[in-house]
C-alpha cells in the first residue's frame, strides 16, 4: 500500500509535465515502421494462441511489430505500469481493470478511444483490402453491452478500455446432492435462506453455502438492490446506507446459523470445501466462472466423480433487475510522442476484441468468456458449449450460464479511491458477520460502516 500511495504521489507531481500526444484531432493511420509493448497475465498457453494471431495480424500489417511481457498479476502489471509511467517507459498496451486505469490517469496517460472507435478513415491493408479505422455499426453492436460499457465508467463520458475476455460470477451446486434430496436451486437470495436451512437439517456437518469474493457480495447486493455504493463523481463513497446496512444484518444472522462462510473466514477458496470429501463440506460455491475446473471434485479410484457440478446464475433480490458482477481483463492504450504507435495499438486492439476466431479459441483455451455476441455462431466454439456438462466439460457448461445472463453484467464506478472502497467493503462484510450476539449488533454494523467510509475518505 506504501508503495502505491508514494506512486501517486509522483504521478500527480507529474501532471504538468507529462507531454504525451493526446490524439484529439481525427487519427490518420500511414503505414510507417513502428513496435508497439504488450503488457499482460497470459501463461503460455495463452501465448501460444496470442502467437498465432500475432502472426494473423502481421499478415495484414507487416510494419506494425508486437513485442509482449507477461508480468505476473494483474496487479503486478498495474504496478509496473504505474512505475514507468513516472519516467515515461509505460507499454502501448495493458491487461487493466477500471480501478487501474483511474490510477494511471492520475497522470493523464490513458489515450481515450472515441476518435478512434468512430473513425470513418479508410485504411489499406497489405493484402490490398480496406477497413475503417473505427468500429463499424455492426462491431459494435456486437459487443454484449455490460462488458463494452466498463470503458465509460470513470465519470466522464469518454471510452478507455476495450473488453479482451471476461468473467463473472456463477452459483455452483451440487447438483447429484440436491436431486437426492429433492432440493431446487435457489434463484433468490430469499429462497437460498431456505435451501441453506433445509441442507443443515440433512446435513448438520456442513456448512451450505461458500462466498469467495466478500467485495463483490456487498457491491453486487447493492447492485442487486439498487442502493447506493459509490460515485465516479463527489461525494464518491456512498455505501453507509440503512437498506445496506441491513443486508449485512441479515447475512450475519445466516453466519451465526452456520449457513455460509467466505474465502476470509474460511482461510481459503471456498472451493475447496465444495470439492471436498470430508464431513465438513458445503453443496454450494459462489465463485469467479472462469475458475470452474477447480469446483469440481477430483476423479476417484473408478475414475468418476464423485458428484456432478450444476451451475447457475447467483441469487436475485429482485428478479426483475437481475445484476451479475462483470471482471475480467480488458485493454487500454497508453498516450505516446509518436501518434502512430497508438493508432497501431488501436488496430491491434481492434483486431482481438472483434476477431471471431480470437475470441472463441481464446476463450475456450482461459476459461474466459468471449466479448462478442456472434462467438455463440461460430462453429468450433457451438461444438465445445454443445459438450457442456457437469464434469469433464465443466468450462463449457460455465461459458454457456455466462452467455445466456449477458443482460445482467453491471460495473462499478472508476475513481481515484474506487480500489479502496472495494477493499474496504471486503473487509467490511466478515467484520460484521462476526460479532457476537451478546453485543449491541445494530451500533457494531453501523460503526464498522462508519469507520470503513471514513478509510475511503482518508485515502484521498
Amino acid at each position: 500500500m506504501k508503495k502505491i500511495v508514494s506512486l501517486l504521489l509522483l504521478l500527480v507531481m507529474l501532471l504538468s509535465v507529462c507531454s504525451f500526444a493526446s490524439a484529439e484531432s481525427a487519427p490518420t493511420y500511414d503505414g510507417s515502421e513502428v513496435t508497439i509493448t504488450f503488457y499482460h497475465t497470459m501463461g503460455s498457453n495463452l501465448t501460444t494462441v496470442l502467437d498465432s494471431y500475432i502472426a494473423e495480424f502481421n499478415a495484414l500489417y507487416p510494419n506494425i511489430h508486437v513485442q509482449y511481457t507477461s508480468v505476473g498479476s494483474y496487479d503486478d502489471v498495474r504496478d509496473q505500469v504505474s512505475t514507468e509511467i513516472t519516467v515515461g517507459t509505460q507499454p502501448n498496451i495493458a491487461y487493466c481493470y477500471p480501478d487501474h486505469v483511474a490510477l494511471y490517469n492520475l497522470a493523464k496517460a490513458v489515450q481515450t478511444l472515441d476518435a478512434y472507435i468512430d473513425s470513418t478513415a479508410e485504411v489499406t491493408r497489405a493484402d490490398g483490402t480496406t477497413e475503417i479505422l473505427g468500429l463499424t455499426a455492426e462491431q459494435k453492436a456486437d459487443f454484449i453491452e455490460g462488458y463494452y460499457n466498463e470503458g465509460l465508467q470513470f465519470g466522464d463520458g469518454k471510452m478507455y478500455t476495450m473488453p479482451l475476455s471476461k468473467s463473472t460470477e456463477v452459483l455452483y451446486y451440487n447438483k447429484t446432492f440436491f436431486e437426492a434430496n429433492g432440493l431446487t436451486v435457489p434463484t433468490t437470495w430469499d429462497e437460498m435462506e431456505q435451501v441453506c436451512q433445509k441442507i443443515v437439517e440433512i446435513d448438520p456437518m456442513s456448512i451450505p453455502l461458500g462466498y469467495d469474493s466478500e467485495a463483490n457480495w456487498f457491491i453486487t447486493m447493492t447492485e442487486q438492490l439498487g442502493t447506493p455504493y459509490t460515485s465516479a463523481t463527489a461525494p464518491h463513497f456512498l455505501f453507509n446506507t440503512e437498506e445496506n446496512r441491513a443486508f449485512i444484518k441479515q447475512f450475519r444472522e445466516w453466519y451465526q446459523e452456520g449457513y455460509l462462510t467466505t474465502q476470509k473466514l474460511y482461510g481459503a477458496y471456498t472451493s475447496g470445501l465444495f470439492t471436498s470429501t470430508g464431513d465438513i463440506k458445503s453443496y454450494m460455491s459462489i465463485g469467479s466462472s472462469a475458475g470452474a475446473t477447480y469446483q469440481r471434485p477430483a476423479k476417484g479410484a473408478d475414475g468418476s466423480y464423485p458428484f456432478e457440478v450444476g451451475i447457475t446464475t447467483i441469487p436475485q433480490a429482485n428478479p426483475e433487475n437481475r445484476k451479475v458482477i462483470s471482471q475480467g481483463p480488458s485493454l487500454c492504450i497508453f498516450k505516446k510522442a509518436n501518434e502512430q504507435e497508438v493508432i497501431a495499438s488501436w488496430l491491434f486492439v481492434k483486431f482481438l476484441t472483434t476477431n471471431v476466431e480470437f475470441q472463441a479459441e481464446f476463450s475456450m483455451a482461459s476459461g474466459y468468456v468471449p466479448v462478442i455476441k456472434s462467438v455463440a455462431d461460430n462453429e468450433v466454439y457451438a461444438e465445445f458449449l454443445n459438450k457442456a456438462d457437469g464434469g469433464d466439460f465443466v468450462s463449457a457448461l460455465s461459458a454457456k450460464v455466462c452467455l445466456e445472463q449477458q443482460d445482467a453484467y453491471y460495473t462499478s464506478p472508476a475513481f481515484n479511491g474506487s480500489s479502496t472502497a472495494r477493499d474496504e467493503v471486503a473487509a467490511l462484510l466478515p467484520k460484521c458477520l462476526t460479532i457476537p450476539d451478546d453485543a449491541d449488533v445494530d451500533a457494531e454494523i453501523q460503526k464498522a460502516f462508519e469507520d470503513a467510509i471514513q478509510k475511503c475518505e482518508y485515502s484521498l
